[in-house]
């Protein structure tokens, strides 16, 4: 014969869990919550581009060009708030002769006053085989002074479509009395 107050304690640590479970919910953000992942019913192809980026401010067809500036911008060793406008070109090797396979359209502005620091909201779209039409984007600090660095692609379009990942550029060749550059991009897309 079952004791008659089992289902009173059953009852009583039922209420128990039911207490604990909502105290730790309370805790949770009002602003953030989990959600649940489905299953993941494509597979994504991961894509790993080289090329080279090639960055002219000077002579008489520039690549890119200023503006704006803020009032002091002139006055800052770091040229703190000039924004510049490019279209760049992007092409297989550091010859500014070789095979075309993009442009680099966008602007980068000098974001930092202690040291040379870019804000680059840019577009690398490409012209070349398979990837003519596609492209990714690029917004993020780019520390030109550093030999290398890291930025995140955030979006891409065509092939590259929903594109997440990151670009290592490394500055392959640069002019500090004009300003022009050409610096070699590694770029890894997940789409």
């Amino acid at each position: 014969m079952a004791n008659p107050a089992t289902p009173l304690i059953l009852l009583m640590l039922i209420s128990l869990l039911a207490a604990i479970e909502g105290a730790q919910n309370s805790t949770e953000l009002k602003w953030a919550k989990k959600l649940k992942t489905r299953k993941k019913t494509t597979s994504e192809t991961v894509t790993n581009l080289q090329f080279y980026f090639h960055d002219t401010v000077s002579g008489k067809t520039p690549s890119a060009v200023r503006v704006a500036q803020a009032t002091d911008t002139n006055k800052s060793p770091t040229l703190f708030g000039a924004l510049l406008m490019a279209d760049d070109p992007l092409t297989e090797t550091p010859d500014p002769n070789s095979k075309l396979v993009g442009r680099a359209q966008g602007l980068y502005g000098s974001s930092c006053q202690q040291e040379l620091g870019l804000i680059m909201a840019m577009n690398f779209g490409f012209t070349d085989g398979m990837y003519n039409g596609s492209s990714i984007s690029i917004l993020g600090k780019n520390q030109a002074m550093n030999l290398v660095r890291e930025m995140p692609v955030v979006a891409g379009t065509g092939v590259f479509r929903l594109g997440r990942g990151y670009a290592i550029a490394k500055t392959h060749w640069i002019d500090f009395t004009t300003g022009d550059a050409i610096v070699g991009y590694n770029v890894t897309v997940i789409h």
